[in-house]
């Protein structure tokens, strides 16, 4: 089946097409709005999507503001950021998150704080992998904390932390203080003042029950380990607020859940059907009832073509969050908009997983259903907000 895609291109990704074959799905989306993003990169066997989906945020706003295509560090900030959760956990006494993941806001407060590199300056590929493997470096890093935190010598010794780096930079490498960069001479501050982006311009949004709409509260996920605030917003004015930057040429940073039957990697699509809808199923009602759970799923999972999806409340966003249904999976990048053939909406979602095993070059539809019941939070530009919404959290 042709598959019509009518859009601008991506910058340097070649995933907007005039048209793209595709033989095994009856998925046809039309673009709405798409935005300019850098090249699909792969996090591999990394728990880092938090970095890669923000740093990709933070590319497409400077291709936004007229500046050049970059290549920013991804690990630039997982290195700056592991001392920092090692503090933090050493000072609850290991009662804290520990470990490789993180959220948007880490992005965010590293550059602040210690500037950023480009990729070609700081790689954090130094054991000999093409793509990041830190499955050995993560364990050893818990382990060294660990350790700390028992107190052998029952009192902390002053080189623990030099320690520490010790081992980030026998795997990541070290940082640079000073490199060349296109003939220029920088600091990771300076070059991260010389990229013009404003860190205060970024702000989380989230959409819980739990606490009043319109105030910030620190969102209860081990990842946020720095335990930031995130401004709370009914469900609706989330999607008002992606939409909106999204129609007004800001993309969006996404962290979601992406572990659910619905997201499917290999299909490039991700929805929420109703299960309760029986001509879904291709059968009458009675039969449809009659079917065991696997015997749905086989139906409803076949991303074959558009179905009827759930209607998502803010009671089910709640109900999921409070059950560990939805949980803080994974990081990912919203830069545009598509309708299927029905008109109904999809976001247009950029992944770090590389381009393989994907029909669309590293890129996913996922449907606004998925997005209401399934964001964790998402990082956007203040300056592209509703003013009205603006207006309600005194931004």
């Amino acid at each position: 089946m042709l598959f019509t895609i009518m859009s601008i291109a991506f910058l340097s990704t070649g995933f907007a097409q005039d048209t793209i074959k595709k033989q095994d799905t009856g998925y046809i989306f039309t673009t709405v709005k798409i935005l300019p993003a850098t090249s699909v990169k792969n996090q591999f066997r990394s728990s880092t999507c938090w970095s890669y989906s923000t740093i990709s945020f933070l590319e497409s706003e400077l291709l936004r503001t007229g500046k050049d295509t970059f290549d920013l560090s991804d690990m630039f900030v997982v290195r700056k950021a592991y001392p920092e959760k090692a503090v933090m956990y050493i000072r609850f006494n290991g009662k804290h998150n520990f470990g490789p993941g993180g959220a948007a806001h880490d992005v965010i407060n590293m550059i602040r704080e210690y500037g950023i590199t480009p990729e070609s300056v700081y790689s954090g590929q130094v054991i000999g992998e093409e793509n990041p493997v830190h499955g050995e470096m993560d364990a050893v890093l818990t382990a060294d904390v660990e350790a700390v935190v028992k107190n052998p010598n029952r009192k902390l010794t002053p080189v623990w932390m030099k320690g520490f780096n010790g081992l980030l930079d026998a795997y990541l490498g070290p940082v640079p203080e000073k490199f060349q960069y296109k003939g220029m001479e920088y600091t990771p501050k300076t070059f991260a003042n010389a990229l013009g982006l404003y860190m205060d311009d970024y702000v989380e949004i989230s959409s819980y029950t739990h606490h009043p709409f319109y105030t910030k509260f620190i969102i209860e996920i081990p990842d946020n380990w720095i335990m930031e605030p995130v401004y709370n917003v009914p469900m609706n004015d989330m999607i008002h607020i992606i939409d909106y930057s999204i129609m007004n040429g800001y993309t969006v940073a996404w962290g979601a859940d992406v572990s659910e039957k619905g997201f499917s990697w290999k299909n490039g699509i991700a929805i929420v059907p109703n299960k309760d809808a029986a001509e879904f199923a291709g059968s009458d009602k009675e039969r449809w009832t009659k079917m065991s759970d696997t015997e749905k799923d086989k139906l409803l999972y076949k991303f074959d073509k558009p179905v009827p999806e759930k209607e998502i409340t803010q009671e089910m966003r709640q109900m999921e969050f409070d059950n560990y249904q939805t949980t803080d999976d994974h990081g990912l990048h919203i830069v545009g908009i598509a309708n299927d053939q029905h008109g109904d909406k999809y976001y247009i979602v950029k992944n770090s997983w590389g381009t393989t095993g994907n029909p669309y070059k590293g890129y996913i539809y996922v449907s606004e259903a998925y997005v209401k019941l399934k964001t964790m939070d998402i990082l956007v530009n203040k300056n592209a907000m509703p003013e009205e919404i603006r207006k309600k959290l005194g931004l």
